[in-house]
């Protein structure tokens, strides 16, 4: 194993964190039944937005808080074996997935100095109300999530309010 300083920041606080440890012994359920899938937005803080704790739901985060089909086959495990029977799909304003076209992400990789990436669907959402929507619709008519309860989210990063969408 290679070992460098490029860590040395996570790995010194994870020091810290182990010297306060306290979440041992804690169930591998979602005590509240809950799944949140949310963008991997580091504004955003799904439990303490939700008034929840470590254990309390599973939190799934993607680019865009999309419905993806490693989405659908991770809250089907949620589901039958880990005590979820409700989902929110929380997606955010100012996302940068709801801020243009698939070609404007393709160039911005481009631009930064990234490789061509347009065998790739970033699946951006210029109207992130009607996507939310569509995912969620996904999700509820998809036979392997029969009887759990989705619904559909936005989080505002400025004010930190969620509303229902659906």
């Amino acid at each position: 194993m290679s070992t460098d300083d490029t860590f040395d920041d996570v790995l010194t606080a994870n020091e810290d964190y182990v010297a306060t440890f306290r979440l041992a012994g804690l169930a591998p359920v979602a005590a509240r039944g809950l799944a949140v899938l949310t963008c991997m937005d580091s504004r955003i803080e799904p439990l303490s937005m939700l008034g929840l704790a470590p254990g309390d739901a599973k939190i799934l985060r993607n680019a865009g808080a999309r419905v993806t089909d490693d989405v659908l086959r991770t809250l089907v495990l949620g589901r039958y074996l880990l005590g979820v029977d409700r989902v929110m799909v929380v997606a955010h304003t100012r996302c940068r997935m709801a801020g243009g076209s698939e070609q404007e992400v393709h160039d911005a990789v481009l631009a930064a100095g990234g490789p061509d990436t347009r065998s790739i669907s970033f699946l951006v959402a210029p109207d992130q109300p009607a996507a939310v929507r569509t995912d969620v619709q996904r999700a509820r008519s998809w036979p392997y999530l029969r009887g759990t309860t989705v619904g559909g989210f936005l989080y505002d990063v400025d004010t930190g309010r969620l509303s229902q969408l659906c």
